[in-house]
């Protein structure tokens, strides 16, 4: 068998480069429909709309949701949130789950699985799904996970305000990285193929922001936009709310790790 999953690529107002949210296909599962668009319509046609038997995604941002709702109707399939924040799913959709989950359980009749990876988002989760041709060795199943916005091919997640938590962020990524993914599928760009690299790529990225985040404290910044402008080396024209957001989140956990004192944190 080939891989279970289908990216459609959903053109949606987004901070992300590629100014797309990929959809996915899998099991059964619709995964972050992120507007109304004829390439996800055109997708659904060729399974047949009751060949969908749930809705879910993996966090609640703007640039995920935005097709949740008109696809529940044309489908009638069952819409599930993270059991911890249905408030949050609610906001960002306008409707009301049908059912819920928590991490390590499936969803509905499909055998997709649910795995919390928080830190980009407080509610953020990915979906394990195993099956298909294997990628190397022998006729072992492939094992892909559907990461949202945990990771992507190249460049970098923003962690950042409201909501985003480095500790946590760090943490998800580890654990992905453990795991021993065949293969991710991001909320944002093509497939990763090298996960584990990817994880690492992107641990040691925030760890090196972390030193430059630090290195402006120590240096003698004082306040957060100091501390910007001393730990970005690189025209920020455009992206500059989304600098300031991250080197927030750093200064917090430093905070929170004892590095820095308790005074930048939320400042």
């Amino acid at each position: 068998m080939p891989s279970r999953v289908t990216r459609i690529e959903v053109p949606v107002e987004t901070r992300a480069p590629t100014g797309t949210t990929n959809a996915y296909l899998a099991d059964g599962l619709l995964i972050d429909p992120a507007a109304e668009s004829d390439a996800l319509d055109a997708a659904l046609d060729r399974i047949g709309a009751d060949a969908v038997d749930a809705v879910a995604v993996t966090h609640s941002h703007s640039d995920h949701v935005g097709g949740v709702a008109a696809y529940a109707e044309s489908t009638g399939a069952t819409v599930y949130a993270h059991a911890a924040h249905v408030d949050r799913f609610r906001e960002a959709t306008g409707i009301d789950p049908d059912a819920t989950f928590r991490g390590g359980e499936t969803l509905g009749s499909t055998d997709v699985r649910a795995v919390d990876t928080p830190g980009h988002a407080p509610d953020h989760v990915a979906f394990a799904v195993e099956g298909g041709s294997g990628s190397g060795d022998g006729d072992d199943p492939l094992r892909e996970l559907l990461c949202g916005d945990l990771a992507v091919a190249e460049g970098s997640v923003v962690v950042g305000g409201p909501g985003g938590d480095l500790h946590a962020y760090l943490d998800s990524l580890e654990r992905v990285h453990d795991a021993d993914y065949d293969r991710l599928y991001p909320g944002h760009g093509p497939a990763i193929d090298d996960p584990t690299a990817t994880c690492q790529r992107l641990i040691d990225h925030r760890l090196e922001r972390e030193r430059a985040v630090l290195d402006a404290v120590e240096s003698g910044a004082t306040d957060l936009a100091g501390v910007v402008d001393a730990a970005y080396e690189k025209d920020l024209t455009g992206v500059e709310d989304l600098a300031r957001a991250t080197v927030r989140a750093h200064l917090d956990k430093l905070a929170a790790d004892g590095r820095i004192a308790e005074s930048w944190a939320c400042e």
